[in-house]
């Protein structure tokens, strides 16, 4: 028997070991989706599959997913060209803002969804395949993107119930100079002490020393109570601009603490970047994060510059967005607000054998005329068969047709919750004042 590969999961009808049930994601997206009309962006729908390259300039030759988590090949073309399965959303976005120049005289708003690749070992909420909700806001530099983007999220825990559990953290990594100079501070800290530190945190040293502040040994993390502060290295426009944005999550009401060890893990965030954590999770803490990256549209345009065209400056320009693993999310939905469970139907409806087809007809001039309300229907087997299937689906009403009611011209009607039946005319359903949802 051929099975699923390994950290590639089946999302089923039923809830599994490994999935919520499918009706619970489409209800989460329908919420999600919801929220992003509310703010006015707009769905864009992104390629799988993306040269390999735009992953490596745009997240960072050094960073875990490039070096370690992609899943790449070589396609069939002459000569043959690497290709990745993408491992996150925003790379796409921004080549997609670039290749159709979306920035021309707009400040575009996007959302997309889907499903992303990397490969890691597979735990609970962390899969191979999993699947992201991810927003981009192109083309303003100031505070308030990544004020809005924030109100957004906050909205959504609202919306879901799950709020109550989850914590903002904000940090600045101010501008490429200034993280320079401040990466030169760290390094010569911890070269210093590099017998203190773990074996990763010792291979990021040459890498992306930045991300042993988030480092998980406890060592390590004692060893940084006395490293320099990213802070302290932030110029004026930097601190202007974290203060500001912290005076407009003040004024919405959003509380937050700020990290100063949050760093993030791809190379092309600047000034703003932030978390939404919960404990309750486990080590799988992070439930959406995001920041700026003013500086990652210009380093696109360049990766496709010939040597010609090396001689013209590249414009870059500013963006934000924030991403949501949506496993993580349901998991939590799961622990803290879990959704009620979905019928199958609303109104299921049984026909006799010798009268299915009028039963077929009459199921489906309900649904042109009830686009509010399920219906659902067996196989033409007995009508014992049939009222077991009714029972099982969880319908509100079962309406059920045998010669009588077709020669009368009417419906009978059970309610399931009560087994109360009675007869109607058969249009009687087609008003929603007679059975609103």
């Amino acid at each position: 028997m051929i099975k699923s590969i390994k950290g590639f999961n089946d999302i089923l009808h039923i809830e599994t070991a490994n999935s919520r049930p499918s009706s619970e994601w489409r209800r989460l997206e329908l919420q999600l989706q919801g929220v992003l009309d509310q703010f006015g962006y707009e769905q864009v729908r992104l390629p799988l599959v993306e040269e390999t390259q735009l992953f490596a300039r745009g997240i960072g030759e050094a960073t875990d997913i490039v070096e370690k988590e992609m899943f790449g090949f070589t396609d069939k073309s002459d000569p043959p060209t690497p290709i990745s399965l993408r491992p996150e959303g925003t790379a796409g976005a921004v080549r997609a803002v670039i290749e159709h120049n979306l920035l021309r005289g707009d400040h575009p708003k996007l959302w997309y969804i889907g499903p992303m690749f990397r490969y890691e070992q597979p735990q609970k909420g962390r899969y191979r395949q999993f699947h992201q909700f991810g927003v981009e806001a192109f083309g303003s530099d100031m505070a308030d993107v990544e004020a809005e983007l924030i109100a957004m999220t906050s909205t959504i825990w609202q919306r879901l119930g799950i709020d109550h559990e989850l914590t903002l953290q904000i940090n600045s990594l101010g501008e490429s100079d200034e993280r320079l100079a401040y990466r030169t501070a760290l390094v010569g800290y911890l070269e210093a002490h590099k017998t203190a530190l773990d074996s990763d945190s010792l291979r990021r040293l040459s890498t992306n020393p930045l991300r042993i502040l988030d480092s998980k040994d406890a060592a390590t993390q004692a060893l940084l109570q006395d490293a320099p502060r990213l802070a302290d290295f932030l110029g004026a426009d930097s601190q202007a601009h974290f203060a500001q944005l912290q005076r407009y999550l003040d004024e919405l009401g959003i509380k937050y603490e700020i990290n100063p060890k949050l760093v993030r893990g791809l190379d092309y965030y600047n000034k703003t970047v932030f978390e939404w954590v919960t404990d309750k999770l486990g080590a799988q803490a992070t439930v959406c994060a995001g920041g700026r990256y003013d500086g990652l549209i210009g380093l696109l345009k360049s990766a496709g510059q010939t040597p010609a065209d090396k001689a013209k400056p590249v414009t870059s320009a500013p963006a934000a967005g924030f991403a949501i693993g949506l496993e993580r999310l349901l998991l939590l939905i799961q622990l803290l607000n879990p959704m009620l469970a979905l019928p199958a139907c609303e109104v299921f409806v049984v026909a006799h054998p010798d009268v299915y087809a009028e039963g077929l007809h009459y199921a489906q001039s309900l649904r042109g005329a009830r686009v509010d309300l399920r219906v659902k229907m067996a196989s033409a087997t007995s009508m014992k068969t049939q009222m077991k299937k009714a029972d099982k689906s969880g319908a509100k009403i079962t309406v059920i047709l045998a010669q009588d009611e077709i020669d009368t011209q009417q419906i009978s009607v059970k309610m399931m919750e009560t087994g109360a039946q009675s007869r109607h005319d058969k249009t009687w359903l087609h008003h929603s004042d007679n059975f609103a949802l």
